[in-house]
């Protein structure tokens, strides 16, 4: 990294990290929040400690979250990246507000639902507004940022919680969910101080603004001003041809077997993250401490501790390693480091089960510290793999016309596995334990095979590279178009 590039990086990760804070929401209010409020004795006295309830007011919130994921495609083509992020902080901050008043299961669960909506839609754009500002050659380490505010959120989801649990009151579990509005207003009015996605304003004819983005997002050197132009030329002339055939229709996706190759690995990773079941241990994990014998407060201790693990290690990760060791390798280290750590971990609980209360006996101190010690290595495995690498590859891997429907569709699969697991994983726990471990031992011995034989490696490509990729027609330009192109270099000359 030379010296007149620091600039242009500083700036870069400024603004995505900022835009990020939309992640943030994303890991306090569902990963993080909910794992702490649903234990608390306020609110289990208000509503109830009923595992099939506990699993819909996870679920539901996931289930709002393939909602609005599935809109955002649309909102994205429409309204450009920032207005869409700033719909669902408007809405974010709706839900949260029911979320943190509520007086019943219903309206918690709408709450729920609407708060869900919001994040559907800003886990979806975050990742693509930052791809498309990003510079190739560190796309991986700023779209890597995403997956950093997400266990960010989550840290201070579960620090605010076991911090609030000896508030002895309705507000031990309606402040944590209270909140959640701080971010969202924060991110309301900041993000309208950031720059539009030069792709979009490509997309729809405002080129003049578009040039002077990219520009903006380089150091003001000779060198750096000379790479802006560069890649402003490759995207005008990739961009504009594509235009011509744009369209939103989501068959556009398995149009050809280039599109259907792009659509099954975007989707696949996204999938494939969730079965990777850290959003069990998200979710659910004084649940998993309590079948090792560790619950309370204790429980709630361990949890905080288990949040911090993650963004530390994702954090190195993509500083250090993402743009260099690039995509596929990671994943396959991550899928087989599940397949040994779930096998380790229900051998555990199979062999050393807790000692009920009431019931006379020791607990087995060295296996609840094994146990601890195996969900934590989930988390760094899950840092070191899929969290950073699924938001990375799901939203590089579209051409410009089909980018927004295909990152919504490959976000919509991630939430609709997400709203199963949340759903069945209270019960699984309860009534299967280390049994239901199991299943991700198999679903990540698959996820191995399929990544193995059908990932491609896209690491330092520029998004107009993709289609050299994935093997289908590289845009040249038309002769218009490489006209209007040329004229715009020589003006600038």
């Amino acid at each position: 990294m030379t010296k007149m590039s620091i600039s242009g990086l500083l700036f870069n990760t400024f603004v995505a990290l900022f835009s990020s804070i939309g992640a943030f929401l994303f890991g306090y209010g569902d990963s993080g929040v909910i794992a702490s409020v649903i234990t608390m004795k306020h609110y289990n006295a208000r509503f109830t400690s009923d595992a099939s309830i506990q699993g819909a007011v996870v679920s539901t919130f996931n289930g709002g979250c393939f909602i609005g994921a599935a809109f955002a495609g649309w909102f994205n083509d429409k309204w450009g990246r920032k207005r869409s992020i700033q719909i669902g902080c408007v809405i974010a901050m709706w839900g949260c507000a029911m979320q943190a008043g509520a007086s019943n299961v219903a309206t918690l669960l709408i709450g729920r639902i609407i708060g869900g909506i919001s994040v559907g839609v800003l886990s979806m754009t975050v990742p693509l507004y930052n791809t498309e500002v990003a510079p190739p050659k560190i796309r991986g380490f700023l779209v890597g940022l995403t997956q950093e505010m997400i266990g960010i959120g989550f840290i201070v989801a579960n620090w605010v919680g076991y911090g609030c649990q000896f508030i002895d009151s309705d507000v031990s579990w309606r402040l944590p969910l209270g909140l959640q509005i701080a971010p969202a207003a924060l991110l309301l009015i900041g993000i309208q101080f950031l720059p539009y996605s030069p792709r979009w304003l490509l997309e729809v004819g405002r080129d003049d603004e578009a040039k002077k983005v990219v520009h903006y997002l380089h150091d003001k050197s000779d060198e750096g001003q000379e790479a802006a132009e560069k890649e402003y030329q490759e995207m005008y002339v990739a961009i504009k041809s594509e235009v011509a055939v744009r369209s939103s229709k989501i068959s556009d996706l398995w149009a050809s077997k280039p599109m259907i190759h792009r659509t099954l690995v975007a989707c696949g990773i996204q999938i494939f993250g969730q079965f990777t079941g850290i959003n069990v241990i998200n979710y659910f994990g004084p649940q998993m401490y309590a079948s090792l014998g560790i619950t309370g407060s204790k429980a709630l201790l361990v949890q905080g501790i288990y949040g911090a693990v993650g963004p530390i290690t994702n954090f190195f990760f993509i500083v250090l390693l993402l743009d260099w060791v690039g995509r596929k390798k990671p994943l396959l280290f991550g899928a087989s480091g599940f397949v040994v750590l779930y096998s380790i971990l229900a051998a555990i609980i199979a062999t050393n089960p807790p000692v009920p209360d009431g019931v006379d006996g020791t607990a087995n101190v060295v296996a609840q510290r094994a146990g601890v010690a195996m969900i934590f290595m989930l988390s760094i495995i899950f840092s070191l793999s899929f969290g950073p690498v699924s938001w990375v590859l799901a939203s590089e891997v579209f051409p410009t016309k089909t980018r927004a429907i295909g990152t919504s569709v490959a976000t919509c699969a991630n939430w609709a596995f997400n709203t199963f697991i949340g759903q069945v994983s209270p019960l699984a726990l309860q009534n299967v334990n280390w049994k239901y471990y199991m299943l991700f031992v198999c679903l990540n011995f698959v996820d191995f095979i399929l990544i193995l034989l059908f990932f491609p490696e896209t690491k330092g490509r520029s998004l107009e590279e993709m289609n050299e990729v994935f093997g289908d027609e590289i845009y040249t330009g038309s002769p218009e178009i490489e006209k209007e192109s040329e004229k715009g270099s020589v003006e600038r000359a």
